[in-house]
């Protein structure tokens, strides 16, 4: 391990910056994959479909992602995922029929799933527990301002070209973030894991089935939460009568929003405890939700819009940091990969329900649904997140603030005092 001590500046070069290019390639692809889908004969519900397959690929890459960083290491997975995605993106560039581009986009997922999993379970095991939340926050954040940058680039580029030009940006991207990964070496090697027996995701399930039951479960309906953001804002604004050009002016102001508020989330959580940021986060995003089939005019959709940034803009990086702080450091990827699962699969569920809403003929209804689902979520955090993390607010830590749990059901010898403030022990 490296002598000198990891700072978030230190980790810059050889951690943020490559999920930064990486994630504005793939920022890029998001507004035209619908297109991409049309520009190939689709019809309007199948070229939906195409653009739903990227989320589907990382639902599917999730927990092969955790196995093969577990096998490889992280820096070997993500230039594995790199190099992958350089392929998928050059079959979705030279696709001529929709099942291709559909097999392409659905990859390129997957290899997106072992990209981000590679960095998160690297910064667990390297930086210190009493400044994890500001990486993890940072690392969200960087995903964060790579969605908000990529469309501009990419329409930068499709100014008077095809819409498969977009693929050659994102090739690009991916390129230099395999130089960048190449030629800069990490801060800190992790703990070699050489000798140690390769473990079934299948037992890393068996032995965690209860956080994965109580705490994956809040997980789900925080990150359904969040997803469903992006589907609502479109969908009720054209149901308000708004042009195309005010709806992408809306969005952009609320992604603005959420991409300068991340890193203050960070410092909070740790200083403060995770559930300061992790429950008004669901509060504020599914209350703003909740009023925005209230809302009448552009000006009034724009200050929901805004306040559902901030929700989620503050929540940045909450779900990779609860993960890390419950992850069992012997099969640190497998677990992380089962986790990413329940939080990749509540994104894809959260817009099925609204999108469900509206085609029975409500969509406010849908709508205020997931809105209570963010209270049903900040509940959820404040009933499970104090027993499986020693992290969660001052009042509820079992001891010092730096200690680290190995698992769900582990609590460090040297805390084995009696519980604070009355809270039950984990279990």
């Amino acid at each position: 391990m490296n002598a000198h001590p990891v700072s978030l500046k230190s980790l810059v070069p050889a951690v943020f910056l490559p999920v930064l290019i990486f994630e504005t390639g793939m920022g890029a692809l998001a507004p035209v994959l619908a297109l991409s889908g049309r520009a190939l004969g689709a019809s309007v519900g199948a070229a939906g479909l195409v653009l739903a397959l990227l989320g589907v690929g990382q639902i599917l890459g999730d927990v092969p992602a955790g196995a093969l960083a577990a096998r490889l290491g992280d820096r070997k997975a993500m230039l594995v995922a790199s190099g992958v995605t350089a392929v998928t993106l050059t079959g979705c560039a030279l696709a001529r029929s929709l099942w291709q581009l559909a097999l392409a986009v659905t990859v390129t997922g997957a290899s997106n799933a072992v990209f981000i999993l590679a960095r998160q379970s690297y910064l667990t095991e390297v930086v210190p527990p009493g400044m994890r939340a500001r990486a993890l926050s940072t690392l969200g954040g960087m995903s964060r301002v790579g969605a908000f940058v990529g469309p501009f680039l990419g329409a930068a580029v499709l100014t008077g070209r095809p819409v498969r030009d977009v693929y050659w940006l994102a090739l690009l991207c991916t390129a230099v973030t395999s130089v960048v990964l190449l030629t800069v070496p990490d801060v800190s090697d992790p703990a070699a894991a050489t000798g140690r027996k390769p473990v079934p995701v299948r037992s890393v399930l068996r032995e965690h089935r209860t956080v994965f039951r109580t705490l994956g479960a809040a997980v789900l309906l925080v990150a359904s939460v969040r997803a469903t953001r992006q589907t609502v804002l479109p969908l009720w604004a054209e149901h308000l009568g708004q042009s195309p050009s005010s709806t992408s002016v809306v969005f952009g102001i609320a992604g603005l929003v959420d991409t300068l508020t991340f890193y203050p989330s960070g410092q909070v959580m740790d200083r403060a405890g995770r559930l300061w940021i992790a429950v008004p986060s669901m509060l504020v995003l599914g209350g703003a939700q909740a009023a925005l089939p209230l809302t009448r005019t552009l000006t009034e959709l724009t200050v929901v819009a805004m306040v559902m940034g901030f929700g989620n803009g503050i929540g940045s990086g909450i779900l990779m940091t609860l993960g890390a702080d419950v992850a069992p450091p012997e099969t640190r990827s497998q677990f992380l990969g089962v986790w990413r699962l329940c939080a990749d699969s509540g994104s894809a569920g959260g817009p099925l329900v609204v999108s469900s809403a509206a085609s029975l003929g409500s969509l406010a209804a849908g709508i205020a649904v997931m809105g209570a689902v963010g209270v049903a979520a900040a509940g959820a955090l404040l009933r499970w997140v104090p027993r499986y993390s020693p992290f969660a607010t001052t009042g509820t830590r079992y001891g010092r603030p730096g200690a680290v749990v190995s698992g769900a059901r582990a609590r460090p010898p040297e805390l084995s005092g009696p519980p604070r403030d009355g809270q039950a022990p984990p279990t």
